[in-house]
């Protein structure tokens, strides 16, 4: 059996390295896996090969994604936020790979796989949803906005009062184009219960699997050793804050920013990572540490070691992967009972679930597992560390997706 992972984007940004770790998991037990990807620089990565390797290929992928992103500059009222038509993309039923796969894996697309050409493909599919962009007519997170539920139109995020409107255009398009024979897998249980409520998916069968974690990459460093090496003080507790790109909307950080003022700020220190950091106010009021993106494992893993605790204040989060390397890392975790952190964190056992999305619960919540004794701190690392390794280690979810892929050659030989 010959997989085929469908993955959009570099290959050390959130979505492309969990489907990185699952491709490489399925490798260790075995299995035939490939990955087809429109990444610039895949030095390093195993059995990956890319449509942008030259520079005529990058060429080619940046003017389909020009051509992708022209209708949303129609729309001048629009959000700031991440919003793709699905009109980019190649047709990937024509690339060497697809011919040689036995099972075709999307993950996150945009850009590298045409919809139009889905209706092409003829062998088995899943499409893993790493975030709500497959069921929507365009936005990657809906923001509690429920018209995906009814073919969208009247977009908010392009700040459009049309009923027949791009996004009402692209959801048609993708109901035209997806393959009947498809399964879909969602990486909370959030997500896959708006993939029921959709238009788009809720034909098909739904499936949960959560995101996978390298958790031999994420072991505790010695807290004042991880303190030490970044030059915080043991003086203060230190809240720890970071996302790939922290300044989106989806990311929270506003509400973070307003839990803070209810805290003590003489006894608190902030560490940040992440993408556009750069655009978070200079002076918080506390003394903070900006680490900047990270792209690898042993300095996230001295970043989530070095704090008493990692704040989530995420509005939107398919799943919540950094969640799970703090966890890892032994470091509880505060974040709102909502969307895909509420399968993460166990209430007052790995950390706290704060209601969705008030400030001063999760004020309350970074207070309450500060305020810990040490034996009970240190009983709650090591459950965190233990459950994120039973649920979310590499191998485990491998083996769950070799389940279902075994089940679905099983229903299209028959």
């Amino acid at each position: 059996m010959k997989i085929l992972h469908l993955v959009a984007g570099e290959l050390n940004g959130g979505a492309a390295r969990g489907a990185y770790w699952l491709h490489t998991a399925l490798r260790n037990e075995n299995t035939d896996s490939s990955v087809l990807t429109n990444a610039r620089d895949i030095r390093g990565y195993d059995f990956v090969d890319s449509i942008a390797n030259s520079g005529l290929d990058r060429v080619k992928v940046a003017v389909l994604r020009r051509i992708g992103r022209a209708p949303i500059r129609l729309y001048r009222h629009r959000e700031d936020v991440a919003f793709n038509t699905g009109f980019d993309g190649i047709d990937i039923t024509r690339h060497p790979a697809y011919a040689s796969a036995d099972l075709v894996h999307l993950h996150w697309v945009n850009g590298l796989v045409g919809m139009g050409a889905l209706r092409k493909i003829k062998k088995p599919v899943i499409w893993t949803l790493r975030d709500m962009w497959p069921m929507t007519g365009g936005c990657h997170q809906s923001l509690g906005c429920e018209r995906y539920r009814d073919a969208c139109g009247q977009c908010p995020q392009l700040g459009s009062t049309r009923e027949h409107d791009l996004t009402r255009l692209v959801v048609r398009r993708k109901e035209r184009a997806l393959p009947s024979h498809m399964r879909v897998v969602g990486i909370s249980r959030w997500l896959s219960e708006g993939a029921r409520q959709s238009t788009l998916l809720g034909r098909f069968p739904v499936a949960t699997i959560a995101n996978c974690v390298d958790t031999k990459a994420f072991t505790p460093v010695e807290k004042s050793r991880a303190k030490q090496a970044l030059g915080l003080g043991e003086d203060r507790k230190v809240l720890l804050v970071g996302a790939q790109n922290v300044a989106s909307v989806y990311k929270g950080f506003d509400l973070f920013l307003e839990a803070l003022e209810k805290l003590d700020r003489n006894a608190v220190q902030v560490l940040l990572f992440g993408n556009r950091t750069g655009s978070i106010p200079k002076s918080l009021g506390i003394p903070s540490n900006n680490l900047g993106f990270l792209t690898d494992s042993d300095s996230l893993r001295v970043a989530y070691s070095a704090a008493d605790v990692f704040v989530a204040p995420s509005r939107a989060d398919a799943f919540g992967k950094t969640l799970v390397e703090a966890m890892l890392c032994g470091t509880p975790v505060v974040c709102f009972n909502a969307t895909g952190p509420k399968d993460i964190v166990d209430h007052h056992e790995t950390g706290y679930l704060a209601e969705p999305f008030s400030p001063q619960d999760l004020a309350d919540g970074i207070q309450w597992v500060l305020d810990q004794r040490v034996e009970a701190y240190a009983t709650m690392s090591r459950i965190a560390k233990e459950r994120a390794k039973q649920r979310f280690d590499s191998r485990v979810i491998a083996k769950q997706y070799l389940e279902l892929y075994r089940e679905i050659m099983r229903s299209a030989e028959s």
